[in-house]
């Protein structure tokens, strides 16, 4: 049985992981218009019917100044909205807009247009097998 050291394992998967994202950001340039924090950003609201800004910035690992100008930002393009709170005036609530949905539908359909075809082109029958079962894996390993 092949003996496995999982310090390498781990360092190799993070490499393969990294570059594997990178190919796929560096495919699929739907714009430069927002940064990968804000486009989680926007994701993170789109999975939440509403939240406030200081939940975001906790999920996002970054400070409320930072997560502020995120905000401000996918507010001025229009992809999400903030209204005042009714519990309390002093919070703001963010939903995601109209537009904001429609970017990421565009963002995710490019990359998965995009994996589909390299997976076709490129993996074999048994290595499809093979990666539905490292997703299963990864899956695993991060929930």
């Amino acid at each position: 049985m092949l003996e496995i050291n999982d310090a390498e394992l781990a360092s190799r998967l993070r490499m393969s992981i990294s570059r594997f994202i990178k190919v796929i950001r560096s495919e699929v340039r739907h714009d430069e218009l927002l940064s990968l924090t804000e486009r989680s950003t926007l994701s993170l609201v789109n999975q939440h019917s509403e939240i406030l800004p200081s939940e975001l910035a906790v999920k996002e690992k970054v400070t409320g100044q930072s997560m502020s100008q995120i905000i401000n930002k996918l507010s001025v393009h229009g992809y999400i909205s903030k209204t005042p709170s009714q519990a309390d005036k002093r919070k703001v609530i963010i939903t995601i807009t109209p537009q904001g949905r429609e970017y990421l539908e565009i963002k995710r359909t490019k990359s998965r247009e995009w994996l589909a075809k390299v997976i076709t082109e490129k993996a074999s029958e048994n290595e499809k097998e093979i990666l539905m079962h490292a997703i299963t894996i990864l899956t695993k390993l991060v929930d």
